[in-house]
């Protein structure tokens, strides 16, 4: 044991003094860029297991040392240097056509595998390593909006994190206020739904009896939380966020005793590392969640969220905008009395006038609008309904938050997580884009269709 620690000392010694020399190096980005290209030759050359550790240790050193220039450059060598070579492709491809056995089959897999992967996996053995290729996968997306070359670079990272970060590695933490310090500011830090604004303020979120937060975490990255979701015990299903967010002192659903609850209301889901983006995580994490809760505490009947609309006021001027108009009278003129920077004020002000049609267009939004894949146009929509969840009940004045009513005039929605419905739903969902959702929804859906358009 003493011997490893010693080899692992010195390596890391040592990977700190060639950084050293790396950032003290003047040369231009493509210079820089492409001496690391070299050393990553060497790594993939290399048979010996030492070197190889000690080599990944130096490559990632050099690349945690460059600016924007050199890693786009560095990416752009990983795409050119280390594609799948043409000729054994076709080779392959030529053999397999003319003998379509199983021998032939495995040749042409090797043969269109690009050398990255193999690349990665090596950048990977050092301890520790695996979380600097997801920081590095996140500055590649970056990039790779407007170097479509780039993308074959991002699917190699994308194969190994699928099989690295499987379902079967994560492990479920309670998150509470006796959580380590270093776990609670990342829950600050990667709050991406309802920003946390000070050690108060998250106490509010974990501390009480009637809150609870849970996170998946990987052995390979440490105390770094992949994502988290934040849930609220009540009685009956929450209509307004702010109240669940300033605390029980203020919450008319809050709880002393969470055995009385009978719901679960999931508030808040973040997604930690943009590195990780195209990794399901969120769906695994909430069935988890569920059976937690349900072993728990028994009594729990309903299983909700309270999320956002993202986009619904953007679309909705869209369509006030439209010609010829797509919105009824009374949507129309509720469009044109409420802009997105509106306070609270103006939707009190105007809800006489507002209400039931902003109601009307957001069932409709969320039900009927769809992409060009058939599917739900809202990204908060797919992730539920992909679960299995419904469209149950659209909430008035539910985020008054300057985001909530710059994104949705201030609406939120519950989507219903029922058990016994939760496969049935999925399965209409991802055969067909149907779009499950309650009577209630259903009321607001045939109102808008007898309607008399403008």
């Amino acid at each position: 044991m003493a011997n490893g620690h010693f080899l692992n000392d010195l390596l890391t010694t040592l990977t700190r003094r060639y950084a050293n020399r790396a950032r003290s190096t003047q040369g231009e980005p493509g210079h820089r860029a492409a001496h690391l290209l070299d050393q990553c030759d060497q790594l993939l050359a290399s048979d010996s297991e030492v070197s190889n550790l000690a080599q990944a240790r130096d490559a990632l050193a050099v690349y945690d040392q460059f600016e924007d220039a050199e890693k786009k450059t560095f990416f752009q060598g990983l795409a050119e240097r280390y594609a799948p070579d043409p000729q054994a492709v076709t080779a392959a491809c030529e053999r397999y056509t003319a003998t379509p056995d199983s021998a032939t089959a495995q040749a042409l897999h090797q043969a269109s595998r690009s050398p990255r992967q193999e690349l990665l996996r090596r950048l990977n053995t050092p301890p520790g390593h695996t979380f600097s290729l997801v920081r590095m996968r996140a500055d590649l997306q970056r990039f790779a909006r407007d170097e479509p070359e780039l993308d074959a670079v991002d699917a190699d990272f994308m194969d190994l994190f699928r099989s690295w970060f499987n379902r079967g590695f994560l492990v479920m933490q309670r998150i509470d206020w006796n959580a380590p310090a270093n776990v609670l500011e990342k829950i600050i830090a990667y709050e991406a739904v309802h920003t946390i604004q000070s050690w108060a303020d998250l106490r509010r979120r974990v501390a009480p009896a009637d809150r609870r937060c849970f996170g998946f975490f990987h052995p390979a990255t440490g105390d770094e939380p992949l994502i988290f979701v934040q849930v609220a015990l009540t009685k009956g299903l929450p209509e307004q966020v702010q109240t669940i967010l300033r605390g029980e002192e203020t919450d008319a659903h809050a709880l002393e005793n969470p055995d009385t609850a009978d719901t679960a209301t999931f508030f808040s889901i973040s997604n930690c590392q943009s590195g990780l983006r195209g990794i399901s995580f969120g769906n695994f994490l909430i069935k988890q969640v569920v059976e937690e809760l349900r072993q728990e505490l028994p009594n729990l009947k309903h299983f909700v969220t309270l999320s956002p609309i993202p986009g619904f006021a953007r679309w909705l001027d869209e369509q006030r905008q439209a010609e010829p108009r797509l919105l009824d009278e009374q949507q129309q003129r509720a469009a044109e009395l409420l802009q997105p920077q509106d306070g609270p004020d103006a939707l009190i002000a105007h809800e006489k006038d507002v209400r039931q049609p902003l109601l009307r267009l957001a069932a409709r939004y969320l039900v009927k609008e769809k992409n060009a894949a058939g599917l739900p146009v809202n990204p908060v929509s797919r992730f539920h309904l992909g679960n299995g969840a419904e469209v149950h009940r659209i909430n008035w004045m539910a985020d008054t938050s300057d985001n909530g009513l710059h994104q949705s005039h201030g609406l939120m929605v519950n989507y219903l997580y029922r058990l016994e419905d939760i496969e049935r739903n999925h399965e209409g969902y991802a055969t067909g884009g149907k779009v499950a959702h309650s009577r209630e929804i259903q009321k607001l859906l045939r109102q808008s269709k007898t309607a008399t358009p403008v």
